[in-house]
């Protein structure tokens, strides 16, 4: 194993989790449908927590949470750039495209972070020992609410577009009536969409 790569990825796991507390600040702020807003409230305080959980991992690996590499560098330019996208949108006086941007943005950033912990359970699954252990730990505590963030906020990023156009929409979207946690589920609940418009 490339030790020095499993620490490259861990330390943008940990700028995917510090930038996704304040995008879901921003994307709160966006929110328009209350349903949505109540959603990302609960995506924000678990993100809070996966900080902690990255952090707690970094302390069992000897980790210095401070480093800074050039990938860790791009995730928060990349971070930032989503917020000041957000920012943009809701100074546009529309709250409803807003709203979209906000779901778009958090949809960008969920797939980094889904990579992230997909990437993670890889490396515990094939480490030894404590660091194993202390990987497989942080991967079972975060995985599903990782899950669930990426595809939950897809159906609500299709949907809110699919209302915007004018169409019937599923709000809120099957994946979230449906309570996915796979990819398997969610294209499920995309295609029986169709039976709930």
């Amino acid at each position: 194993m490339n030790k020095e790569q499993r620490n490259n990825l861990l330390y943008e796991a940990l700028e995917t989790e510090l930038g996704g507390v304040e995008i879901y600040k921003t994307a709160v702020s966006c929110a328009v449908n209350k349903d949505l807003k109540k959603e990302w409230n609960e995506y924000l305080e678990q993100t809070t927590k996966h900080v902690q959980v990255v952090k707690e991992l970094f302390e069992k690996l000897e980790l210095d949470t401070k480093t800074e590499t050039p990938g860790r560098k791009i995730v928060k330019h990349i971070g930032e750039s989503l917020v000041k996208a957000m920012e943009m949108a809701k100074k546009t006086g529309d709250p409803e495209a807003a709203e979209i941007v906000a779901a778009e943005c958090v949809v960008l950033a969920e797939t980094k972070d889904h990579l992230n912990w997909e990437l993670i359970g890889e490396l515990a699954d094939k480490t030894k020992g404590a660091e194993g252990t202390a990987l497989k730990e942080a991967h079972e505590e975060v995985e599903e609410d990782e899950d669930e963030h990426l595809y939950h906020t897809t159906g609500w990023c299709r949907e809110l577009w699919i209302d915007s156009l004018g169409m019937p929409a599923v709000l809120p979207p099957p994946e979230e009536e449906k309570d996915v946690k796979t990819a398997i589920g969610a294209a499920r609940a995309k295609h029986a969409r169709a039976n709930m418009v």
